[in-house]
């Protein structure tokens, strides 16, 4: 009597594709990541303290992580309204639209940066009406908000377009023959459904705002303790040759990331979970 049975699957390979993903992601996203901290902590924890909470480095942080979870807030419901006109009507047009959506990802990050700031300088056609009413965009932090905002609206909205495309126009209409009211459907019915998209479309444009350089780099003036932001703190200690300082605020920025990124994973769920439970 055979005590274990072999299992098999319809499809073959589970070991040795396991196996190369755990050994890929090892080198890609391990390792480095390994010896990030390692390097850091070769500083000493007084050396790495001082190094990675100095107030220049604090003031890089609130600047990058601020602007960035500012920059996320915004796209959600800018991205949420683009994904809903992509799918739910047809216009002319539609097709490049829905292509431009994608620009961002296409367009090298240094070309972005110049193309916002030549827009939103003081003499360009977006900053000049704006400085006129006293606000100042370039070489602020609205500038780097703006700059993050471009590149992080692409994740909200191709987060949530195929949710909304899956999702049965009768749900809608049911809930209209009830007498629901357009605004109470969306709460009810829509956000409920959409919210799971939102928030992944959140984190990402989130991290990807927080570890972005090329294309904030031009329109952020990079004033230290005003507009610096964490990359560009840790290229100029790389420039310094203080090796162990930038591996220390990258580490920092680490940390933060895969905290926010695990809280936000963890809304995710009980969003999925009170979905289901309804």
């Amino acid at each position: 009597m055979l005590l274990f049975r072999k299992r098999f699957s319809v499809l073959p390979g589970f070991a040795p594709a396991l196996g190369f993903t755990l050994v890929y992601l090892a080198l890609v996203v391990l390792i480095p990541l390994s010896l990030l901290v390692w390097k850091s902590f070769g500083l000493g924890w007084g050396a790495f303290l001082h190094a990675a909470f100095s107030p220049r480095a604090l003031a890089s942080y609130r600047v990058s992580f601020g602007c960035a979870a500012f920059a996320a807030i915004i796209n959600l419901p800018m991205g949420l309204i683009i994904a809903w006109s992509l799918v739910r009507y047809n216009f002319p047009g539609r097709r490049i639209v829905d292509a431009l959506v994608d620009l961002p990802f296409a367009l090298p990050t240094a070309v972005a940066g110049i193309s916002l700031t030549t827009l939103y300088a003081a003499n360009g056609w977006l900053g000049a009406p704006l400085l006129k009413l006293g606000l100042r965009v370039a070489y602020t932090q609205v500038g780097i908000t703006i700059a993050m905002i471009f590149i992080g609206l692409p994740f909200v909205v191709r987060a949530v377009q195929p949710v909304l495309e899956e999702l049965d126009p009768d749900m809608e209409e049911a809930a209209a023959s009830l007498g629901a009211s357009r605004f109470t459907t969306i709460r009810k019915v829509l956000f409920p459904i959409a919210l799971p998209a939102l928030l992944t479309g959140f984190s990402l444009a989130f991290a990807r705002a927080v570890g972005e350089y090329g294309s904030i780099v031009f329109i952020a003036g990079n004033m230290p303790m005003k507009t610096e932001i964490a990359p560009l703190l840790i290229i100029t200690q790389l420039e310094q040759y203080e090796y162990e300082a930038a591996t220390s605020i990258g580490t920092v920025m680490l940390a933060f990331s895969f905290v926010a990124l695990l809280g936000i994973n963890l809304t995710q769920w009980w969003a999925r979970r009170q979905n289901g439970d309804a």
